[in-house]
């Protein structure tokens, strides 16, 4: 069965092989006409492409615009991207320690110049004012015990000083009848006895010493006056510190409410009720509205800087909205010389590097205004300085003048 079959395939292979070849032509028959296909005309050389020509074209092209927009730059602009925006950030923070009671403020909220932003818990200073009130008054109470001492000293000197005066009148008494019985008790005559004469003689001298002991007590009498006068005067004293220690007392009960310093936005909430606060302890911060840009361009580029002249300013968090500022001025020192530490540049493995000097550009406060608070300190910006455009009078005047006095100041 299968030689059959292999015989038959063959067969059948045979008679196709032969059904594609031409059929032989007898020689006594005509030759069969035979078409051929006519052969294709030479290809004429191929020229340049135009295509290649229009697309070199253009890259030349582009690349003049582009090198002539760099020359063009480079002459006429001064740019900088290490530029951000700068702002007053005022810390918030605790004066005395305590417990807070009440927070008012919430993250991002607008408050104005001395709204309450956190209450403490007031009793301790409460306590403290209360305490000093009352020292006043015991204090107040010993001057008035003071001024009653002085007034009985006052009237014990006047007895004193009284009993001087009757003393010395007795003196003068006894200094009269010694010399009386010295007159009439001579070797000429005994008019008196010498008992008598003994006796005036012992009263002057009892009246000496008694107005000697009466003016002591006179003088210790006055010295008491003194002495009550002077612990009067401590006091006093001592009201006029309690006095000061109370109005302290009652400004720091005052400062367990946490006020706004300024006028901002709410930013760095640190505060929460519960907590305890120690003086100095930051709660939270404030930034205002006023922000202005710090630039920081290069000291090759500051030579066409000026005060008064446009800043055109972009900003990487609004693309393609541009903000027009004005330079306002010049930091005193490169921002090296500001670093936490400077480079020593005495050394003699010196390189130098190019240093950057930060510019102050400012914008007014109705462009401020209409960002809505979009623009904050920390953005990063783009600068940029047309130095062929022509700076305001007011502003050249301003830059001209330190040239002047520098001038005057060489002459």
């Amino acid at each position: 069965m299968n030689l059959n079959h292999f015989i038959l395939e063959r067969s059948m292979s045979t008679q196709s092989s032969q059904a594609d070849q031409p059929a032989s032509v007898s020689p006594a028959g005509p030759a069969p006409v035979r078409i051929t296909p006519a052969a294709p005309a030479a290809a004429a050389p191929a020229g340049p492409n135009n295509r290649v020509k229009i697309i070199a074209g253009l890259i030349v092209l582009a690349a003049l615009g582009a090198g002539g927009r760099m020359w063009y730059r480079s002459h006429n602009f001064v740019e900088t991207e290490n530029a951000y925006v700068a702002g007053h950030v005022h810390p918030v923070s605790a004066r005395i320690s305590g417990v807070v009671t009440k927070v008012f403020i919430d993250d991002n909220q607008m408050v104005k110049e001395g709204d309450v932003i956190a209450e403490l818990d007031p009793f301790d200073q409460r306590v403290k004012t209360e305490q000093i009130a009352a020292q006043i008054a015991s204090a107040e109470q010993q001057v008035l015990q003071a001024d009653a001492q002085i007034a009985q000293v006052q009237a014990q000197a006047s007895a004193a000083q009284a009993q001087v005066a009757q003393a010395d009148a007795q003196l003068l008494r006894a200094k009269q009848d010694a010399e009386r019985f010295g007159q009439l008790y001579t070797s000429q005559m005994k008019a008196v006895s010498k008992a008598e004469v003994d006796a005036a003689n012992a009263a002057r001298s009892g009246a000496t010493a008694d107005l000697a002991a009466r003016r002591d007590s006179a003088a210790a009498a006055k010295a008491q006056i003194g002495a009550a006068q002077a612990a009067r005067d401590v006091a006093k004293a001592q009201v006029a510190v309690l006095r000061v220690q109370l109005k302290d007392a009652e400004q720091q009960l005052q400062y367990n409410r946490i006020l706004a310093p300024v006028a901002g936005r709410i930013g760095k909430r640190n505060v929460e009720t519960g907590m305890r606060v120690q003086p100095g302890q930051q709660l939270t911060a404030i930034v205002q509205d006023d922000v202005w840009v710090t630039a920081n361009f290069k000291e090759t580029q500051l030579a066409n800087l000026h005060r008064g002249q446009k800043v055109h300013v972009s900003v990487d968090a609004m693309p393609g909205k541009e903000l027009v500022g004005t330079v306002d001025s010049f930091a005193p020192a490169s921002g090296a010389q500001f670093a936490l530490l400077p480079a020593d540049n005495a050394t003699g493995n010196f390189t130098k590097i190019v240093q950057r000097v930060p510019v102050k550009i400012v914008f007014k406060p109705e462009d401020i205004k209409a960002m809505n608070g979009r623009l904050v300190p920390g953005m990063s910006v783009i600068a940029e300085v047309n130095i062929k455009e022509p700076v305001s009078e007011p502003a050249a005047q301003h830059a001209a003048a330190p040239a002047a006095t520098a001038a005057t100041a060489a002459r």
